[in-house]
């Protein structure tokens, strides 16, 4: 038995570029029967804040803002899913994101901006707090190839039918550089985006812990569906 895992989704509560609420893409991946769970991964980056209603927040206020996306997708699933926490990070003055894996509440109210940080010094401080992180679609146009002594590995999938990910030059990648841990995902916005990747686990998936865990072990296959590519971004 398997357990299939969408591990890049975002929701209209958080990330400016997803249409579609958390209860509806919820309800989506419950109707769609073949997910045990999902991690949210909404934005967090600059322009998550743009908006000038943003401007007088503190690294607090952003907290829980970006955290409302996670609450309410959890909320609207109930128990008909594992729903885990998860971020897309962008750092100030890069155009590479990050998918993180293991993100606690606690952990986001207590480090301060951590779009501040570089790659750096943020995956030392990821490791030290038992996450992971990996490089999103990182043979996009516009991002810039990241050093894989410092990531834990890069999504080699990307199922967004509204981008070119070059999927195939970043599994080329992972696998010449012997990337620990490699992921797929739907990279899901629009309904359309509904169930175009994901991670079959071997075992149960309850929670971060397991996540990690079973991530590093390397005990998964990708789902990596076909899908049909509108135009390139």
């Amino acid at each position: 038995m398997s357990y299939l895992f969408e591990m890049h989704l975002h929701d209209s509560e958080v990330s400016r570029c997803s249409p579609t609420p958390a209860a509806q893409s919820a309800e989506m991946y419950c109707a769609d029967g073949r997910y045990a769970g999902v991690v949210v991964t909404n934005h967090l980056s600059q322009y998550t804040y743009e908006a000038k209603r943003f401007a007088d927040f503190t690294w607090a206020d952003k907290v829980e803002y970006f955290w409302n996306g996670y609450e309410a997708f959890k909320e609207a699933a109930g128990d008909r899913l594992v729903v885990l926490p998860g971020m897309e990070l962008r750092f100030y003055n890069s155009l590479n994101d990050y998918l993180v894996y293991g993100v606690t509440r606690e952990f986001l109210d207590s480090h301060g901006d951590l779009m501040a940080m570089n790659l750096k010094s943020f995956a030392e401080l990821a490791h030290e707090n038992g996450m992971v992180i990996v490089q999103a679609h990182p043979f996009r146009r516009h991002m810039e190839i990241s050093d894989w002594k410092v990531l834990d590995g890069y999504e080699v999938f990307n199922g967004n039918p509204r981008h070119w990910s070059n999927n195939e030059f970043a599994a080329e990648w992972a696998k010449a550089h012997r990337a620990k841990i490699v992921t797929s995902g739907s990279d899901f916005h629009e309904p359309e985006d509904l169930a175009h990747g994901g991670i079959f686990f071997e075992n149960p998936i309850t929670d971060n812990e397991d996540l990690v865990r079973e991530l590093l072990a390397g005990r998964y296959t990708l789902h990596t569906p076909d899908f049909e590519h509108t135009n390139e971004e």
